[in-house]
């Protein structure tokens, strides 16, 4: 068989629709109700836990929130396509369970690679500090260095010239950890928002349950499910490693999506090997 055809198949079945107004609506109000005084992003969107905007309930509030109109408008695509099958499949209380959580492991693999990859800007920042209040005579080399690593200033070369052929004035000095400081928390303080994790969970069931169904990519070039999601993982996984300057899409929380949507449905199916397709 290579396409999976239910009898009693619903379009757009109770949890997928709702999810899809709620997205709207957010995604409505993020567009809206944004002020001075508050910020819906800041309060909703995933921040890291180092971050004083890191807040529990962003575990779940950050699936619900998109950057902009593409992005919300893909995330909906893929997940009327492939969550209303396994939806169909389930039912509306299984679903809506496994959604959350991968969301939920989405957002933890994260929150661990957001870790790793901040250790050596915060542990030099803790340094720098530390350096700052013992008065270290080698308190200029440790800024020089920071300045070096980081893109803090616009025009670094400069301010590193200058601390190198004279003392560092009070009022100069000031100004220069103050400019680290607002780096240092913007750099902690990004936000992250979409339900690509949860979304990633529901692509890897559906290829695993479904791995012959011929998905149509650019609406053209037909390619079985198993290997579509096959594909997007080692995607997401070389994407994540490489880190490139410059972009800002969560790749390991789509790698951590899939991951914990693939160990829930093998789990689930461990006793039932006829739902293959």
């Amino acid at each position: 068989m290579t396409e999976f055809r239910p009898s009693r198949f619903q379009i757009l079945p109770t949890v997928v629709k709702n999810l899809l107004i709620i997205n709207g609506l957010v995604f409505l109000a993020q567009n809206t109700l944004n002020s001075p005084s508050f910020n819906i992003d800041d309060t909703f969107a995933l921040h890291a836990w180092q971050s004083d905007l890191f807040k529990p309930w962003q575990l779940l509030t950050h699936l619900f929130m998109h950057g902009s109109f593409s992005h919300i408008f893909l995330n909906m695509l893929a997940l009327w396509m492939f969550g209303s099958v396994l939806e169909n499949v389930w039912g509306s209380k299984r679903f809506l369970t496994f959604y959350l959580i991968c969301g939920l492991g989405a957002a933890l693999m994260h929150l661990l690679a957001l870790s790793y990859e901040m250790m050596p800007l915060m542990k030099d920042y803790a340094a720098l500090f530390q350096e700052q209040a013992l008065k270290d005579p080698m308190e200029h080399n440790a800024l020089i260095r920071f300045l070096q690593r980081y893109h803090v200033f616009e025009d670094p070369d400069g301010i590193i010239k200058a601390l190198q052929t004279q003392p560092l004035d009070p009022v100069s000095a000031a100004k220069i950890y103050d400019g680290i400081t607002n780096y240092y928390q913007h750099a902690i303080s990004g936000a992250t928002l979409g339900a690509s994790g949860a979304v990633f969970g529901v692509l890897a069931a559906f290829g695993y349950l479904f791995p012959n169904t011929y998905i149509y990519m650019y609406a053209l070039i037909p390619v079985k499910a198993k290997w579509f999601v096959l594909f997007y993982a080692a995607l997401e996984i070389y994407e994540g490693i490489a880190n490139s300057a410059g972009d800002n899409v969560a790749h390991w929380a789509h790698v951590g999506g899939a991951l914990v949507g693939l160990l829930i449905v093998i789990t689930w199916n461990r006793t039932n090997k006829k739902t293959f397709y």
